[in-house]
């Protein structure tokens, strides 16, 4: 019956366990369009080309040299590091959380050693019929002697051993605070593994973007030296002009400022090549052998220059951040059914058998089995309120939550829809500024041919040669622009990180 019994209550118990008080989760929606943005200015994109989350950084980053500098990277970046030790903090938390689910159980031994208050035991008691008494203890005889079964043993000292196994309020998840404390820093776990990919995919990103400025600042630098040079030859002959009368001073002048601006350019651009390399050897987290750095950023094909872009904004609900966000409502929504069962009786149990002997050796003897068992139940009367502001509490946490999620992928489907905006149009703007670099470089050619032959003025030349300068600036800012571009829509879709 005893064993029916027991039987029952633990039915009983893995009935209610199954109590869980937190809301049903249902994603929120709504947040942003059902597609991102298309026509016009966003680009319409290839049907074959292929998930950009299944895209590895290896794949998609097609210069050896970055791939290199981006592996360094993700190899020594502190940034990267405090977020992979996070993940560890998170996971240790939700580890030390679940244990409270199951008994911590416990092993106890002891020894007792005191005196004999009575003394040494002694024997007696007298013969015949009836019952006879001894000086330790009376005794019951017919006729015999009566034996003395008092408390001492023959001895001044008495000895007691124990060993005991149980566990101690152990919380009998009845209405699921336990579970759904547990299942609140499993969340908040997976919300920090998703913050440590998040920041893997943006650090890939940003030491591609620092590379590729590096690059083109090495464009930019060569393309000024080689401007000086021609200023230079420009300055040459205008200053001889100038010394035999054929030039004016002011033209003279002129050409000596152009001159210097190249000049000034140059060691404007050294200094920015030098920071270039700084900031990037800091997001590496390690000196960037030079070797590794670029000498021309060129067309900006380091990287893949097909992405897909006709896609549905469910893409960005993949996104890691996204993703890290959701987490985070799933752990407010668990704190809620936590904060709810606190209103609700809380039952504890305290446990033990063991053994007991008055002899070490007998410890494991028949005989000295014990057992204890220990329910207690605490039920809160009046508490001034504080566990129902703690439900409010836990709702409102939800609410802002809930708020943040949103916020994050209306950020995200803003950034995909930047980076589609400009990759629409980014070629045209190549193509522009290429053909309006190429027509005032022949411009300033045809110019300063015709200032020697005293054609044109000398002014005209030199604007000629200044618009000629300009836009091949611009267009080498265009080119890595372009790049850029293409990194942050790979950053923005949630691109792969293997």
């Amino acid at each position: 019956m005893t064993r029916l019994l027991s039987l029952a209550a633990l039915a009983g118990t893995a009935t209610l366990a199954g109590c869980n008080l937190a809301p049903t989760y249902v994603r929120p929606v709504g947040a942003v369009p059902a597609t991102l943005p298309q026509g016009g200015v966003y680009p319409l994109g290839p049907t074959n080309a292929p998930d950009v989350t299944a895209i590895g950084w290896r794949d998609f980053f097609t210069e050896d040299r970055l791939r290199q500098v981006i592996a360094q990277g993700l190899e020594n970046n502190r940034d990267l590091q405090v977020a992979a030790a996070n993940v560890i903090q998170a996971r240790e938390r939700f580890r030390i959380q679940r244990a409270a689910q199951v008994p911590t159980t416990g092993l106890t031994g002891s020894a007792t050693y005191t005196n004999n208050a009575f003394g040494a035991a002694g024997s007696g008691g007298t013969s015949g019929a009836g019952a006879g008494t001894g000086t330790g203890g009376t005794g019951a005889g017919g006729g015999g002697v009566g034996t003395g079964a008092g408390v001492g043993t023959g001895s001044s000292n008495l000895e007691f051993y124990s060993l005991n196994a149980g566990f101690s309020a152990f919380e009998l998840d009845l209405f699921g605070r336990v579970r759904n404390l547990s299942r609140a820093a499993q969340q908040q776990y997976f919300a920090t593994e998703e913050a440590r990919r998040a920041t893997r995919i943006s650090l890939i990103a940003e030491i591609a973007t620092a590379w590729l400025t590096y690059a083109s600042d090495q464009d930019q630098l060569s393309l000024s030296r080689d401007t000086l040079r021609a200023f230079e030859q420009t300055r040459t002959l205008t200053q001889a002009q100038f010394r035999v009368g054929v030039a004016s001073e002011l033209e003279a002048r002129q050409a000596d400022t152009n001159y210097q601006a190249a000049r000034n350019d140059i060691a404007v651009l050294r200094t920015r090549v030098a920071q270039d390399a700084n900031a990037l050897q800091l997001l590496v987290g390690a000196p960037v052998a030079p070797m590794l750095l670029p000498d021309a950023l060129g067309q900006g094909e380091a990287t893949l220059r097909t992405l897909p872009t006709d896609l549905s904004s469910q893409v960005l609900l993949r996104r890691p951040d996204v993703l890290q966000a959701e987490r985070q409502l799933l752990a407010e929504n668990a704190n809620i059914g936590a904060a709810r069962a606190a209103l609700f009786p809380n039952i504890s149990l305290t446990a033990a058998v063991g053994t007991i002997s008055t002899a070490l050796t007998g410890l494991f003897g028949g005989g000295g089995f014990t057992y204890s068992a220990s329910p207690g139940i605490s039920l809160p009367l009046f508490d001034g309120g504080r566990a129902r502001s703690n439900v409010r509490l836990a709702r409102a946490t939800e609410q802002v939550a809930v708020a943040n999620y949103e916020r994050t992928i209306q950020v995200a489907f803003r950034e995909v829809a930047d980076a589609l905006a400009q990759r629409g149009t980014i070629e045209e703007q190549i193509a522009a500024q290429s053909a309006r670099a190429d027509s005032a470089l022949v411009a300033s050619r045809l110019s300063d041919a015709r200032y020697r032959v005293g054609v044109t003025n000398f002014i005209t030349a030199l604007d000629a040669q200044r618009t000629a300068y300009a836009a091949r600036q611009q267009l080498v800012n265009t080119r890595l622009a372009r790049a850029n571009n293409l990194v942050e829509l790979y950053r923005s879709l949630g691109g792969g990180l293997n």
